[in-house]
């Protein structure tokens, strides 16, 4: 067991992304090892017609290895291997797991189970040179494009269609890129610290490893991380992280010590126990099979000119996309930017539950596996219940005629025309538009984004429109109530109830995070929408941990809630509402 892990983390796919069943053994030309060979008998070196010589690891390095129980599928391309464990009924909706470098389909331990009861045909795919699958010696045998080949080839050995993918670093280089090739295979896809880089052509992100065959003495880069992963976020700002990739590249090539269950240590936020650890290091009983785990880095430099296409049909893809990262990831491939990007691109991303799971690092799957799994059973099981608002950016324009002690507002949104254009709003003025539309005050309220899916509000509204300083904007509610609620309403005094009078029906869809606020007697108070205006900063990866950064009365807390069922906040008449002094907005239950 590990006791220390380093500040340098090697991620798999760091460096790349900081830029921008079975059949049988055909084609053998030699014996493999036999059932009986011990785990740490003599490698046998195999090839194929093709001439690649290959090892393949004794059955005897996986027996007893703890949670797991699944008998390996192997399917033939080329003369090589390709092994996978499948779980759960035969018939059922197919989900695949991609797994990255250096780790195999041990990696899904936690996840296999829970898809496998809720129904699903759970298939684990190693990638070549990884786990159960044969391993090429020399390292000229691994290919970037060679990986995103064999995916294609054995998704089609297989007859695989409709496919539930979820993909994570490495992983996510190769199964994105079949997913933008070939995107009537797939029914619905979700992605863990991952991505799909396009590199320009010619260009070469880092120096080659020198040498790469020849062995040498190093230490372990990442030894000063603790076994309990301390956290290296502020919300989505990365506390002082210095990421040598090129120095990755070198240890994972040329270190005589690598071996993969070192790297799962340093980037898991859990300790990981010592048969767990030796389990990770169980299809590689010497160096010889080390070939894949140890040239996948490198293949970085293999990139350029490669994922144009590709990229440009994952950012076609409208079926469902969910990006579920982990909290503390400091590589290219865990921060905010990396996550909002897919989020941002991709059709089918929006309003999909996306979130940062806390306790988690780069190997989410191991930190967190029976939570994803619950998630993505949930996700894969979804059907679209129309266009979802979630975390859609919305600005309104709240109009005050004053008569005595009651106020009047007209609520105008932009919700129906557009998402509150940056430039026009900043250089909006409430005073101005007050004059211009005769009330007694104009409020500016947002930037806003949504924290549910769909939205019904009942109102003596007109629906007319108006336009503010170039932003169309719908009337959607007209309200009225006192003079003091209103202020009350503003922030003038968080975590005081404010009845307002109106119909309203609030959906959050299944599978869904809410975020609540829990009174001291217990009332609870579910966020409508989150505010931009007080912290502009504020983004959806920080609600789950929201709690943190309000200043909560005595006796108050703030929480997330997964909802396993569709949730529906009704009021019928009049709402009690909240808001925290972050301007978040809350309705009670």
């Amino acid at each position: 067991m590990t006791e220390t892990r380093s500040s340098i983390l090697p991620v798999a796919l760091l460096g790349a992304i900081a830029l921008a069943s079975g059949c049988g053994d055909e084609g053998e030309t030699s014996t493999g090892p036999t059932p009986e060979a011990a785990c740490d008998s003599e490698p046998v070196v195999m090839t194929t017609d093709a001439g690649v010589e290959f090892v393949r690891t004794p059955d005897a390095c996986f027996a007893s290895l703890p949670d797991w129980p699944y008998e390996p599928h192997y399917v033939d391309i080329d003369g090589l291997r390709q092994a996978y464990v499948e779980a759960g009924p035969s018939n059922g909706p197919v989900v695949m797991l991609l797994h990255g470098q250096p780790t195999w389909s041990y990696l899904y331990r936690k996840m296999i189970p829970v898809l496998a009861d809720a129904g699903y045909r759970v298939i684990a795919m190693d990638h070549l040179g990884m786990g159960r699958s044969d391993k090429p010696i020399d390292i000229a045998a691994y290919t970037y494009l060679g990986h995103g080949d064999r995916l294609e080839r054995f998704i089609q050995a297989l007859e695989l269609r409709d496919i539930n993918l979820f993909v994570q670093d490495w992983g996510s280089l190769i199964g994105l890129r079949v997913v933008g090739l070939h995107p009537d295979w797939f029914a619905r896809v979700a992605v863990g610290d991952g991505d799909l880089p396009v590199v320009p052509p010619g260009f070469q992100p880092y120096p080659p490893v020198e040498d790469p065959d020849v062995e040498i003495d190093a230490a372990f880069p990442f030894a000063a991380i603790p076994a309990q992963q301390a956290s290296f976020y502020d919300g989505c700002e990365l506390l002082g992280f210095d990421a040598d990739f090129a120095g990755w590249m070198s240890y994972a090539m040329k270190a005589r010590s690598f071996h993969p269950a070192e790297v799962l240590e340093a980037l898991t936020w859990f300790d990981i126990p010592p048969a767990e650890e030796a389990a990770y290091d169980a299809p590689f009983p010497s160096r010889i099979y080390l070939a894949g785990p140890r040239v996948f880095p490198s293949l970085v430099n293999e990139l350029a000119g490669q994922n144009q296409a590709a990229r440009e049909g994952l950012t076609a893809f409208d079926k469902p996309f969910l990006a579920l990262w982990s909290s503390n990831d400091p590589g290219g491939l865990g921060q905010c930017a990396t996550q909002e990007k897919l989020v941002t691109s991709i059709p089918g991303a929006l309003g999909q539950p996306h979130s940062r799971l806390p306790e988690a690092s780069h190997f989410l799957q191991d930190d967190q596996g029976p939570e994803i799994a619950r998630r993505l059973a949930q996700f894969f099981a979804s059907g679209p219940s129309g266009p979802s608002i979630f975390n859609r950016r919305y600005c309104e324009v709240l109009l005050v005629d004053v008569q005595g002690s009651t106020a009047t507002v007209s609520v105008f949104n932009t919700t129906s025309f557009n998402e509150c254009p940056a430039e026009q709003w900043e250089a909006l003025d409430a005073a101005t538009i007050a004059q211009d539309e005769g009330v007694a005050a104009a409020v500016l309220n947002g930037p806003r984004r949504f924290a549910l899916d769909s939205a019904i509000t009942g109102s003596s509204a007109t629906g007319e429109t108006k336009d503010f300083g170039g932003i169309t904007m719908e009337k959607v509610a007209e309200l009225q109530l006192p003079v003091s609620q209103l202020q009350q309403m503003q922030g003038g005094m968080p975590y005081t109830e404010v009845v307002v009078m109106r119909d309203n029906t609030w959906t959050f869809d299944a599978g869904r995070e809410v975020y609540e606020l829990v009174s001291p007697v217990g009332d609870t108070y579910v966020m409508q929408s989150f505010s931009q205006q007080i912290d502009p900063d504020l983004v959806r990866w920080e609600l789950p941990l929201l709690g943190s950064k309000l200043a909560l009365p005595a006796g108050w807390s703030f929480r997330a809630v997964p909802q396993p069922a569709t949730l529906n906040v009704v009021a019928t008449g009049e709402a009690t509402v909240i808001q925290d002094e972050l301007g978040n907005t809350y309705q009670k239950l």
